[in-house]
């Protein structure tokens, strides 16, 4: 490896909460939980510090909404347009498993080790000091920015318009106001909703998780009841019928493939299961997280999936509205479209309330994962001057209430999106910015191959007790969250990412080339490497032997399961039908579904 190892390991264990506080970066390395569980009543109104208030249930339900956003609403009719309802379902399962792979990866190691910003926190562990530097920043800028990018959702959705000669719908109050108004409104609720105190906050968050996924599947069964009596044209009747010489063409090429990165995007979001570790009241008890992993998972994926499938029933792929002839943003959702020729318009106005309740929740969303990298960044001192440093990284009610309010000021970009040329600017630094995130899941797999790396040396070095094997040793009863194959789906995430990143932006290299497109698809790589570049430059000037060498590899601080009962597991007690076995069935369908 090529970096020192230390004579032995020895990691603490943990069977209680805690709150991991990094140090400011001229530290070796962390030193772990070194502030207690401290009881409400005691706790101290300002401080440095974020206090554990979420419960396992506000991680793995209440913010798995976080990805139900216009994407999934709006996007899916595009995807639809583009590559046909066969390619549309393919790309979303295939994308599902390019990003399971990276909540996956990040899901393991944050189980094992529950720090602050952790998709900062372990490049900065595992590979080095300046990636995690680098990570940091830019996952913190593009989080604000697609914050801002949700603010001009809302007020876009607000402005509804429906007219395909037969049908005419319109909400008359967004067509009068001016979107800056509604992206002033919007921005002051997202800032207050994330001045709240963590428990209300995540009490909140539950709940608008728990409404959006039920929205979803009340979007899954009403277009399972009410297919349209059409013809619905498939990608496979378009290969059929048109001539040979157009079925490859470059443009139908580009089409699925677009389809692809534009679903990807959609997922965009899922990370946050691990964002909320630190804050996180069951710090101690590891099945949190790897449920909480395992269930974004398969609930976002699934109903993703299921919803685009089921939409492409009720929608030709050949409507209008879907092909860039809508008469507002929010016509263009394949599931208004359904609405509507299922002879339920006024169900659409319900439906966009939602599309702007969603968007408007996002929003929140976001900010708080900005808010506390930029928080972990003051707290390792990487925020420029103390005297900015320092209000950074002061909370109020274990808020980072100054880190809230910097955000917000970032997230002031939402007013290019009003109108013209500068909304068009707007959604160019949106996209780049999902690249930027991209970027950051491909580190995320990267770091999870050292992580395993380091590990396996772990093992090696034999000098572990009993008590200390389950935080090194993956085939450990206690070891707290294992995937099977998981370095071959870390290696599948960053390989799907990458290819992601450096063909995301092939629309720009046709005739005639666009700059503009093409600085926006990949900006956010060579930005990356010059965050790098000057993290170590200022660190170790040319000194290039030290440059990949300050990582520390800590392994310690880690946490096991307590139990070799493991949560979500069915293993049933008796032979055969017994009122027991009957009981561990439903209490494991419950665990899943809670």
């Amino acid at each position: 490896m090529d970096y020192e190892k230390p004579e032995a390991l020895n990691p603490q264990i943990y069977h209680h909460g805690g709150h991991q506080s990094p140090q400011p970066d001229g530290e070796a390395t962390l030193h772990g939980f070194d502030e207690p569980v401290v009881p409400e009543e005691k706790r101290e109104y300002r401080s440095d510090s974020l206090w554990y208030d979420f419960v396992p249930e506000q991680t793995s339900l209440g913010f798995a909404g976080h990805v139900a956003d216009l994407s999934l609403f709006l996007g899916s009719g595009r995807s639809l347009a583009s590559a046909g309802p066969g390619g549309a379902v393919v790309a979303y399962v295939l994308m599902g498993t390019v990003i399971s792979s990276v909540v996956s990866c990040l899901g393991e190691m944050t189980a094992l080790m529950p720090v602050n910003a952790p998709v900062m926190e372990f490049p900065r562990r595992f590979v080095s000091r300046g990636v995690g530097f680098a990570v940091g920043w830019i996952y913190w800028f593009a989080y604000a920015v697609l914050a801002g990018e949700q603010l001009v959702a809302v007020s876009n959705a607000i402005k509804f318009r429906y007219d395909d000669g037969k049908t005419f719908l319109n909400w008359e109050i967004g067509e009068r106001v001016d979107n800056a108004v509604w992206i002033s409104v919007f921005l002051v609720l997202v800032i207050v909703f994330n001045m709240f105190p963590v428990r209300v906050f995540g009490e909140l968050e539950y709940i608008f998780g728990c409404l959006k996924l039920i929205f979803i599947t009340m979007l899954i069964l009403h277009a399972a009841v009410n297919v349209l009596p059409v013809h619905r044209p498939t990608p496979w009747d378009a290969y059929y019928n048109e001539p040979l010489g157009t079925k490859c063409s470059l443009g139908t090429l580009l089409g699925v493939w677009t389809t692809f990165t534009g679903v990807l995007f959609s997922y965009i979001g899922m990370d946050i299961v691990a964002a909320t570790a630190a804050e996180s009241r069951a710090l101690a008890d590891v099945e949190s997280m790897k449920m909480a992993a395992r269930k974004i998972n398969l609930r976002v994926i699934t109903l993703y999936s299921l919803a685009v499938l089921t939409a492409s029933f009720v929608v030709p792929m050949d409507h209008p509205f879907i092909n860039g002839k809508a008469t507002s943003v929010s016509a263009r959702s394949v599931f208004i479209i359904a609405m509507v020729e299922a002879g339920m318009p006024k169900a659409a106005h319900f439906f966009n309330a939602v599309f702007c309740f969603s968007a408007f929740t996002c929003g929140i969303n976001s900010m708080y994962i900005a808010t506390r990298v930029l928080h972990t960044l003051a707290l390792r001192g990487q925020t420029g001057p103390e005297f900015i440093t320092r209000r950074l990284r002061a909370c109020r009610s274990g808020v980072p209430v100054r880190a809230v309010l910097v955000t917000g000021a970032v997230m002031m970009l939402a007013y290019m999106g009003r109108s013209g040329a500068p909304g068009a600017r707007l959604d160019e630094l949106a996209n780049n910015c999902t690249v930027s995130c991209l970027v950051v899941y491909a580190t995320i797999c990267a770091t999870y191959l050292y992580f395993f790396r380091t590990l396996e040396d772990a093992k090696l070095y034999g000098n572990t007790s009993e008590s200390q094997a389950a935080s090194y040793d993956r085939d450990h009863p206690l070891y707290p969250y294992k995937s099977h194959g998981q370095w071959l789906k870390g290696c599948y995430g960053l390989v799907g990412c990458v290819v992601l990143i450096l063909f995301n932006g092939v629309g720009a290299f046709i005739e005639p080339f666009n700059i503009r497109k093409f600085v926006s698809a990949y900006i956010s790589l060579p930005t990356f490497l010059l965050l790098i570049l000057g993290y170590n430059l200022r660190k170790h000037g040319l000194r290039f032997s030290d440059w990949w060498t300050d990582k520390s590899a800590d392994l310690s601080n880690t946490v096991q399961a307590t139990s070799l009962k493991r949560k979500g597991r069915l293993e049933f007690p008796d032979n055969g039908l017994t009122r027991e076995n009957v009981l561990t069935f439903l209490e494991w369908i419950w665990v899943w579904t809670k």
